[in-house]
């Protein structure tokens, strides 16, 4: 397969939904070491929604996907983790304006505006103990994937790795930073859930490409 459709973007958030709603408890475990402890429980509740809305559309561009999703994100999470993983796919959806379909190149294009956003909204960088820590090298071994296949492999194995070397890290934004040293040892949830999307997406086109899906 050589092109992501908005059938198979549609796929893939479905499968987020699934995955988010799976981990929603450990994701709520990681947040409550450091922060209100419902970060699964919002991050599914808003990927549901979005799931219903897009399940809605008939034959729906890759925009059209992004663009419903992203809304769904900001309206159900709120606050500046719904601004964050709004921003996120909102940007990601302004990289496939007019397309029916989007090629390796335009995925690659499509990430990097997506980390671009979360770092210009969060005003973070890899390293503070955000999101970002497993965003960023996702998207960079996603970038040198030389087949969909091998980017979404890749991804999925360098957002865990990165999600994971968060416990190392003393946070510097949000409620977090104000623990301190007792941070280190914690693993930030922001960071576990985009490895989990990464994993769901990997999931999928596997199906994909097996004609599973």
């Amino acid at each position: 397969m050589n092109t992501v459709t908005g059938q198979h973007l549609r796929g893939m958030i479905t499968a987020i939904s699934a995955a988010i709603s799976e981990a929603r408890d450990e994701l709520n475990r990681l947040d409550s070491a450091l922060g209100d402890g419902d970060h699964g429980t919002s991050l599914s509740v808003a990927f549901a929604d979005a799931v219903e809305k897009i399940a809605a559309l008939e034959q729906p561009t890759p925009a059209q996907v992004l663009q419903t999703t992203a809304q769904s994100l900001m309206n159900r999470m709120g606050g500046a983790s719904g601004a964050l993983y709004g921003t996120m796919i909102l940007r990601a959806g302004g990289a496939t304006k007019d397309k029916v379909a989007l090629t390796h190149e335009d995925m690659k294009v499509l990430w990097r505006r997506a980390l671009d956003g979360v770092m210009q909204r969060g005003k973070s960088q890899p390293g503070d103990k955000t999101m970002v820590d497993a965003l960023y090298p996702g998207v960079q071994a996603f970038a040198e994937g030389r087949t969909l296949a091998e980017s979404f492999e890749g991804a999925a194995i360098a957002a865990s790795e990165g999600a994971a070397q968060t416990a190392t890290m003393v946070a510097k934004h949000g409620r977090a930073k104000f623990a301190g040293e007792r941070a280190v040892g914690h693993v930030d949830a922001g960071a576990r859930s985009i490895a989990v999307m990464f994993a769901a997406m990997n999931d999928y086109w596997r199906e994909v490409e097996h004609g599973e899906a």
